[in-house]
């Protein structure tokens, strides 16, 4: 677990539908960070069926979703939940927080 925030990037380069990674400075992970409609969500940047990067996927901002590009499993953006197969096991949700002008989020599993 990180006690320590990781500087993502500045508030005003994460636009509503956008995202951006960055990897926590303690345990390595990468960490995906999405503007939905105003309010900010961090997930772990990878699938939970398969090793590979959410990142390369696409938001579907309607369902706040995003999708896999390997296989197709899509997952909430909100909870990390999965949302169809072929991934049934959720993705890892990190905090996030807005300060000193910037967006940090951390991997906070124990």
């Amino acid at each position: 677990m990180s006690e320590t925030w990781t500087w993502v990037c500045a508030t005003g380069e994460l636009l509503p539908g956008e995202m951006k990674i960055a990897f926590d400075e303690t345990t390595g992970a990468g960490i995906l960070v999405v503007n939905l409609d105003g309010t900010l969500y961090a997930l772990e940047d990878q699938c939970s069926h398969e090793e590979f990067e959410l990142s390369a996927g696409s938001i579907d901002t309607g369902e706040g979703s995003i999708e896999c590009v390997l296989h197709g499993a899509r997952f909430d953006l909100r909870d990390g939940r999965a949302l169809c197969a072929p991934a049934y096991e959720p993705v890892a949700k990190f905090p996030v927080k807005i300060e000193h002008g910037g967006i940090w989020a951390r991997d906070d599993r124990e």
